[in-house]
């Protein structure tokens, strides 16, 4: 047996299973390889965070040793996508905080399941998401006064994955990414989750996560625009645009009834909009 199985527990999720594309044609060949370092190395510490078959410790301990091996301080190979991302970054000149960010979140959601306010959500987000486009604005060299706007891109994302999967994460990890004074306000609890359909209470939490979503967007629009690297920014703008139009699918459909997703058609169109409004901007 491959020793890494001893650490790592693959979930099975890959690329395809974003929202967004992962070392898409539109990233330079030379960059590809860090770029799949780094989405390697958050892949398993993620599901790592995710199993429900782990207990909480032992997820801390293993992401504690993911954390040692990227900074150097651990050579074991059960860590190979840590001393990978170690190598991306040392050929890089990129900071490790981009790494052990994620980690941070991730040790955070093997003991907290509940998060009280959206800015409480949005300081998890900044771990768990923020560090994704960090990093590759600079791998393409991009200057870091563009974190903001790629912040709110990412935290956008996340928040948009939190409400596509609200129910599923209840019921698999027992995981509420809804703010709960916003619930305890429209007067639902997290059993109403468990419901074939959104409540009228939720609904209005949903609605109100949409609305945080939306204005998170109105940020982020502007990062494309501001990019120097112009595949980069063709990439971003897809992202935007599909980040866009999740958002308006998640106003007017409920996550418990179906999957809120974009298909095929759905996402070439987001994508092809979102690069036609790059160019004529």
């Amino acid at each position: 047996m491959d020793a890494r199985v001893k650490i790592e527990t693959p979930s099975g999720k890959g690329a395809a299973d974003e929202n967004f594309p992962v070392g898409s044609f539109l990233i330079p060949r030379a960059l590809r390889p860090h770029v799949a370092s780094y989405y390697a190395f958050a892949r398993a510490i993620d599901d790592i965070a995710d199993n429900p078959a782990l207990p909480s410790d032992e997820k801390i301990t293993r992401l504690d040793g993911f954390a040692a091996a990227l900074n150097g301080a651990e050579s074991d190979p059960v860590y190979a996508k840590a001393h990978a991302l170690r190598r991306t970054l040392q050929a890089t000149g990129i900071s490790a905080r981009h790494g052990l960010d994620l980690i941070s979140a991730f040790k955070q959601d093997a003991v907290k399941p509940r998060y009280e306010t959206w800015d409480e959500l949005i300081d998890y987000c900044l771990r768990s998401a923020a560090p994704v486009g960090r990093f590759l604005c600079d791998l393409h060299g991009e200057d870091p006064a563009l974190y903001p706007l790629s912040d709110a891109l990412c935290n956008a994302l996340q928040v948009i994955n939190h409400l596509q999967d609200c129910a599923k994460d209840y019921a698999d990890m027992d995981r509420v990414y809804l703010p709960q004074e916003w619930m305890r306000a429209e007067g639902t609890t997290v059993a109403d989750l468990k419901n074939p359909a959104a409540t009228p209470g939720l609904r209005r939490v949903l609605t109100r996560c949409v609305d945080g979503t939306e204005a998170l967007l109105i940020e982020a629009r502007k990062l494309p625009g501001a990019m120097k690297h112009r595949r980069l920014a063709a990439e971003t703008a897809i992202i935007v645009s599909v980040a866009d139009e999740l958002t308006r699918r998640l106003r007017r459909q409920d996550p418990l009834a179906m999957r809120v997703a974009l298909g095929p058609v759905g996402y070439f169109t987001a994508a092809t909009g979102g690069v036609l409004r790059l160019w004529l901007r």
